[in-house]
């Protein structure tokens, strides 16, 4: 496996650029509109967990851009990244994962 991580402060300085991000939010839809980084987009992982390589063009991710995928703690981040991984995406991890996001995000009003 060959996927890197990235903290949430790494991250929220990255958001704050004009930097083009594609940030994966893995976690089922009802928990993904109960929160998530507003910049994400919602792809639960039971759909990725299923996938093979020839449904991977149906996901309309990009594989010139590095794909930041989040969860609620970081562990289905780590499996669904090992699976893109795979399939040649370049792609990140969220260390923490929106647990630890919240905590920086706490942190900063501090």
């Amino acid at each position: 496996m060959t996927y890197k991580k990235i903290t949430p402060k790494e991250l929220h300085v990255r958001l704050n650029s004009d930097e083009k991000l594609v940030l994966l939010d893995v976690r089922a839809e009802e928990k993904f509109n109960e929160f998530h980084i507003k910049e994400s987009r919602n792809l639960p992982k039971t759909v990725i967990f299923q996938l093979d390589e020839k449904e991977d063009a149906e996901l309309s991710l990009p594989k010139d851009q590095e794909i930041i995928v989040t969860c609620t703690t970081g562990n289905s981040a780590a499996k669904c990244a090992a699976i893109l991984d795979n399939l040649d995406y370049s792609v990140t991890v969220l260390d923490g994962g929106l647990t630890g996001w919240k905590e920086y995000l706490s942190s900063l009003e501090d």
